[in-house]
């Protein structure tokens, strides 16, 4: 397809999400992708487009560039407004709105958003279909842990799924990269496909590379840095001519220095500032004040309302450590308040926003003027690219500096002052905060050695090795000694031992049962599965702030004799000897329940030791959460758990939903809702018993653990089989396989479900007797106690060797086909259960061994990535056979 209909699209794109038209950068870009030229690092100026990279490689996949299928846009933090989610989602639009770039693409629906926020938080849209363009956005830590097969709140049997579509036919494009070396590093390392031994990361020798899409990585920063053996896409002599950049580039930013003060005068000292700038609250105006301290800020904020009196202004508190769904309320309050860049002023008062680091990056904030205390250099330049970035105003940066005993905190405060104090001189004595002024310092060979004194040193990172990658993909494992966590690989190794980063989430029926046990592991499993942590009901703090505040909570919680107590809208009110807590792993998934007794009883090394890698689950009952969702020990009021919230504008926030009920009564059924899990809570002596039951929403069932074999309408087996065979050839040909590999596909998604014909498992799922066709999908709970542990993918493999389509196969792909059938529920990694199994224990064991055996040898023969992205086209062509019996099926029951 001509370049000139890509220009024309991407003119559109452009034109309807920013309102300008193209920079001769992004035409360029465009070209080059086109032309099958993918440069590693852009470097850009701050406010000048750089997500557009998500608009120029779309355009240019619908021009038939080899590109990969699946963008994942990186960002270093979570962020009160995303403004790539806002592209990826306008970029949708635009498609919809473009019926020729839609074709192009070979959309059959809209473009799959999975974001780390709002209504397509854990959507899992991107899981649907490998074969079809896809926008996945998240952060290092969210992604970086899927990536490394250890994914964050996601369940063991799904973390190959993930992992392997995104170290497969994906473009990872990490924003801001200087911000995160050690990360980038990985990412090179993964990219390079050698580890730092040399060992090769992806497929022997090479070999498989031409049929599993490798992933790319794009480096985003505007820090100047040029890559060895490798250019850097930069701005051209076109882009410095252009009015538009040229007048972003030398955007007038003024910065003044002050002297330095005491921390305890710091935010009345930073407050004073602000409100001067505005002429104490008689000229209109937005100010941002940055602070490092969160407690300053608060103290900040209480400041300026003390100036303002009667005349209070608009102010909003813009802080780190709060729950995601109070800072969604606030994304909609900045955006109102005008702080988003491009947005005119909205009140005739000085608005003020307060900000720690977390507005810092990955926001598009724009004011019009700024007050800051000092920090890094890097951190300095991303705080100064939060001001007057489109370059119509004239912004004053008013610097305030505070003291520090420390002497490395010393040097590097006047290495940032030294940096300051080269900047050109404005005609009014101020220095220049322009990008165009920064880009000249970053340029300058004498400045170097000061920019390198005043940045944040560079932390110690581990290398990645073959051996280490081999471990984490060993996701059937529980565990191995030789699978650590991931963090310092995302994160690299302090100077000195930070205390580690907790998420924290209100529930109001957690994973236990009514005896207060948490559940078992395999129930567990598919808990999380369903209904997992949602990134919009989750709070991050240090183990430290987290661990305090239980136990204050705890402590204000009444015995089990008083009539005082918060209650809840389905149950009696907690108290002391009630599980408050449920602590998580998040690389095991195995549970600890604490009942409030319990956690006042241990000791604080106890307690500190039981919280460390967990994701920590709190009764909503035990409170604690302020309105603003700040972790609060005087909030005693019952939180509000954000799966229950329901909104009118037809998504809700959470794409699933938990409910108790006992068998003497179903559920009320839902056309909109599908069960995805029943799980036992107790069963009385007169054998009635209670469930928690998690239901999904149909329409954003993509992806989900088991393809769940519970479903709204029976389905034969002969027929699921088929629909997915039908599904594996669509896959196969979207992704251009050759014709033994399509072959191998289709004959796995033929057979994969061959062990659901034992009895013993059509009776655990109350299939209908009476001779009828042996079924796939059944409705109702099914009796897991009958299974004895059963897996049906274990019980296919004698089926699958049996099939003469799957012997009529060369070796080395029926060893394949076999390898894909064991792991279609992401088992056999390389271990798999042999409980329950239909042949005699000495075969199924023996059987079982050569799964390990054969995992060994495919994962060697694809690499860890390869041999994840085959499983991963199974499982959506299993995926895509059961939404089809959702959507249009026909009840065989």
């Amino acid at each position: 397809m001509h370049i000139d209909r890509g220009e024309q699209w991407l003119s559109l794109a452009l034109s309807l999400s920013s309102g300008g038209a193209p920079f001769p950068w992004q035409l360029r870009l465009l070209r080059d992708l086109a032309a099958g030229r993918m440069p590693r690092a852009l470097d850009l100026p701050t406010g000048l487009g750089k997500t557009s990279v998500m608009a120029i490689w779309l355009v240019a996949l619908a021009l038939g560039a080899r590109l990969p299928r699946r963008l994942v846009y990186l960002v270093d933090r979570r962020a009160v407004v995303d403004q790539a989610t806002e592209v990826a989602v306008g970029l949708r639009q635009i498609v919809e709105r473009l019926p020729s770039l839609r074709e192009a693409l070979g959309l059959k629906g809209p473009l799959p958003i999975s974001t780390l926020r709002g209504q397509h938080a854990d959507n899992r849209d991107w899981l649907e279909d490998p074969a079809a363009p896809g926008i996945v956005i998240g952060t290092v830590d969210m992604i970086g842990s899927r990536l490394l097969f250890s994914g964050y709140g996601v369940s063991r049997k799904m973390r190959p799924y993930q992992a392997g579509l995104l170290g497969s036919d994906a473009w990872l494009v990490l924003d801001e990269a200087h911000l995160v070396p050690p990360f980038e590093r990985l990412l090179d390392r993964i990219a390079s496909r050698d580890d730092a031994n040399g060992r090769t990361l992806t497929a022997a020798g090479g070999r498989g590379e031409d049929i599993v899409p490798a992933m790319q990585l794009l480096t985003l920063s505007a820090t100047g840095r040029q890559r060895a053996n490798d250019e850097t896409f930069t701005l051209a002599d076109d882009d410095l001519s252009h009015p538009v950049v040229r007048q972003r580039l030398h955007a007038h930013k003024r910065i003044r220095l002050f002297d330095a003060v005491d921390a305890k005068d710091l935010p009345d000292t930073l407050a004073r500032h602000a409100w001067e700038l505005c002429a104490q609250g008689r000229t209109p105006g937005r100010v941002i004040v940055f602070v490092d301290r969160r407690e300053h800020a608060t103290k900040l904020q209480q400041a300026l309302d003390r100036l303002a009196g009667k005349s209070a202004p608009v102010a909003e508190l813009f802080v780190g450590g709060r729950r995601v769904h109070e800072r969604e309320q606030a994304a909609r309050r900045l955006s109102t308040l005008g702080f988003l860049a491009g947005a005119a002023q909205v009140s005739d008062r000085p608005i003020f926003l307060v900000a720690t680091s977390a507005a810092e990056v990955g926001v598009d904030l724009d004011a019009d003027h700024a007050v800051c205390d000092l920090v890094a250099w890097e951190r300095m330049v991303q705080r100064l690219g939060r001001v007057n970035r489109r370059g119509c105003g004239d912004a004053s940066v008013i610097v305030v500096p505070m003291h520090s005993e420390d002497a490395a905190v010393q040097a590097r405060n006047q290495a940032v002052l030294g940096c300051v104090n080269r900047l050109p001189l404005t005609e009014d004595g101020a220095r220049d905060g322009s990008p165009a002024a920064l880009s000249g310092l970053k340029a300058d060979p004498e400045a170097a050695a000061l920019i390198a004194m005043a940045s944040t040193p560079a932390l110690l990172h581990p290398p990645l090795t073959r051996a280490l990658v081999d471990a984490w993909a060993m996701t059937s494992l529980e565990r191995h000694s030789g699978r650590p966590e991931v963090g310092p690989w995302l994160r690299g190794w302090p100077e000195e031992i930070e205390q580690p980063q907790l998420r924290v989430l209100w529930r109001e029926h957690l994973p236990v049962d009514d005896q207060g046990q948490v559940f078992s592991a395999s129930a567990m499993n598919l808990f999380l599965d369903a209904a997992g942590p949602h990134l919009s009901e989750l709070l991050e703090a240090e183990l430290w702030q987290v661990q305090e505040w239980i136990v204050a909570r705890v402590r204000r919680l009444p015995s089990p004799e008083s009539h005082s107590a918060v209650e809840s809208v389905d149950g009696p009110p907690l108290r002391l000897g009630d599980v408050a807590v449920v602590l998580v792993g998040d690389t095991d998934g195995g549970g600890r329940a604490l009942t409030g007794d319990a956690i006042v009883a241990a000791s604080k090394r106890d307690l500190e030791r039981w919280l460390r890698g967990t994701t920590v689950w709190v009764d909503t009952r035990l409170g604690g959460l302020s309105a603003d969702g700040l972790l609060d020990v005087g909030a005693d009021a019952a939180a509000l758990d954000v799966t229950r919230v329901d909104i009118a504008e037809q998504v809700r926030p959470v794409p699933f939903r938990i409910d108790r009920a006992d068998s003497s009564g179903e559920l009320e059924a839902d056309e909109g809702w599908r069960t995805e899990v029943s799980i036992a809570l107790n069963r009385s002596d007169d054998g009635e018993q209670a469930w928690l039951v998690v239901r999904s929403l149909l329409s954003q069932l993509a992806g989900s653990e088991e393809g769940r074999s519970g479903a709204q309408r029976a389905q034969w087996l002969s027929e699921h089989q088929d629909w997915a065979e039908a599904a594996a050839r669509r896959l196969a040909q979207d992704l251009r396989l050759s014709e033994p590999y399509a072959e191998m596909l289709a004959t796995a998604a033929l057979v994969h479900d061959e062990g659901k014909q034992v009895d013993r498992w059509q009776r655990a799922f109350h299939a209908p007797a009476g001779g009828r066709p042996p079924y796939a999908k059944t409705v109702g709970r099914p009796d897991v106690a009958l299974l004895d542990g059963y897996r049906h993918e274990f019980g296919s493999l004698p089926f699958a060797e049996a099939h003469p389509r799957v012997q009529a196969l060369p070796v080395d792909l029926r060893e394949l086909c076999l390898h894909l059938v064991a792991a279609h529920h992401g088992g056999a990694r390389p271990l798999i259960r042999t409980d329950g199994a239909a042949e005699p224990p000495s075969r199924a064991v023996a059987r079982a061994r050569e799964v390990a055996l054969r995992y060994a040898a495919l994962s060697e023969r694809w690499g860890p990535w390869g041999l994840a992205w085959w499983e991963a086209l199974l499982r959506a062509a299993d995926q895509q056979a059961s939404r089809r019996n959702d959507e249009e099926g026909r009840n065989h029951g």
